[in-house]
């Protein structure tokens, strides 16, 4: 029995950099005797071990057949005689079909070392094409590493493209695209995600409603930058520097959808577009079967983030009901997740990367200056549910008014 490190540990340590999770490939053995040495099996379709001391992940040497179209078109076959090499030329791409022995030799029978210092991200075989979740890797992938410069090979591009026209990409399931759209969210860089899926025609498959922003035309005045595509992924990247949220950077990703559903004989402009975009982040979200959290703070992002961009000229009505429809003095950290969306929105930008979002701060001021009234002790025991709701009302409209930032109410 020969245990040797494999995948994303060697790959990062070659990279310098810090190594998270550790997976192991055990090559010789059955499940009998790791089992017999103390190790829990947790592997349903294929023996996956933990270690009774690491709890880390030992897998047996395995390789796969295609026997169907999709994700879970695939038979295992594991035993004693599958060679390391073997398990190595199953994975997606050279840079994780590397392994390293007890001894500290690296094996590398596919070149990933050389593609590391190239910094290509390229397929291992002509297998790539027979699992379409490789393509969200790949682009996963591109969006952790863009920022040591890695790109996509050509010749991987290519296939991904073939993977596409085939309509193998439409054999995924929600719950893989949302798993794997969730974490490159999460990337460094999460707009070279999807800029890698349009690249090779998987983004109008599997997100059509971000694909259909690209040509879209908005007025040059507020947006130099004019095609919502490209404000879209701007908007995500300045998501991405703003906050480690993921939350945050699905709803900068979906904050304008409507415009693409707008009538285009009114284009550059797009009156009407955030209840288009309102249906749309439904929509997205029942088809990916995202966690709720993502959705609330989309919704809420998609249908007010122009009203708060107007943060400074509100009236102290206005900036009360933004304050109660986003419910923030009861969530007061979702109110400041849809905030970071907001100014994400605003400087996503071309040439207003850097501009100061003092509307935020207007807002931020005007929860802290109402979170402190609450009923007093006579209100309620005097005074009906209704009567106490209207005078706190007026009490919470009186402080926002008297902030410097407001304008002064009507006369």
């Amino acid at each position: 029995m020969q245990v040797y490190l494999v995948g994303g540990a060697v790959r990062d340590e070659l990279l310098g950099r810090p190594v998270g999770e550790r997976d192991w490939v055990v090559v010789g053995a059955t499940p009998e005797q790791l089992t017999d040495l103390g190790y829990s099996r947790v592997g349903r379709d294929f023996p996956v071990f933990l270690h009774p001391q690491t709890h880390e992940e030992y897998a047996l040497a395995r390789v796969e057949r295609k026997v169907a179209a999709g994700y879970h078109g695939f038979v295992t076959e594991f035993s004693p005689a599958v060679t390391l090499e073997q398990d190595l030329a199953r994975r997606d791409l050279t840079v994780n079909a590397m392994a390293r022995a007890a001894d500290g030799t690296l094996i590398d029978p596919f070149n990933g070392q050389q593609d590391l210092a190239a910094r290509r991200l390229r397929h291992v075989s002509a297998a790539f094409v027979e699992d379409p979740v490789r393509i969200l890797r790949v682009a996963r992938f591109s969006a952790r590493f863009a920022e040591y410069g890695f790109a996509v090979a050509a010749e991987t591009l290519e296939l991904m493209r073939r993977m596409c026209v085939a309509g193998e990409v439409d054999a995924l399931v929600p719950e893989r695209v949302w798993q794997e759209t969730e974490r490159a969210l999460g990337e460094p860089q999460p707009e070279i995600f999807f800029e890698v899926l349009r690249s090779c025609g998987a983004l109008e498959r599997i997100f059509p409603e971000v694909a259909a922003l690209y040509g879209v035309p908005q007025p040059e005045k507020w947006h130099p930058e004019i095609d919502t595509g490209v404000h879209t992924m701007m908007v995500l990247q300045m998501a991405a520097q703003l906050s480690p949220s993921t939350t945050v950077r699905f709803a900068a990703l979906t904050h304008d959808l409507g415009k693409a559903r707008t009538p285009r004989e009114h284009w550059p402009r797009h009156h009407g577009h955030e209840a288009l975009s309102v249906q749309l982040v439904n929509g997205v979200c029942d088809r990916l079967r995202a966690p709720n959290e993502f959705r609330e703070l989309a919704l809420l992002v998609a249908e007010h983030h122009g009203v708060v961009h107007r943060a400074q000229e509100l009236r102290a009505t206005t900036i009360l009901t933004l304050l109660e429809r986003t419910d923030a003095l009861r969530r007061p950290d979702r109110f400041e997740a849809f905030l970071l969306a907001c100014e994400a929105d605003a400087r996503g930008r071309k040439g207003l990367e850097t501009q100061p979002y003092p509307q935020a701060d207007v807002l931020r001021a005007a929860l802290a200056a109402v979170k402190p009234i609450v009923p007093t002790a006579e209100e309620i025991q005097t005074r009906s549910g209704p009567v106490i709701g209207e005078a706190l009302r007026r009490r919470r409209l009186a402080a926002i008014a008297a902030l410097s930032q407001v304008p002064p109410p009507p006369r």
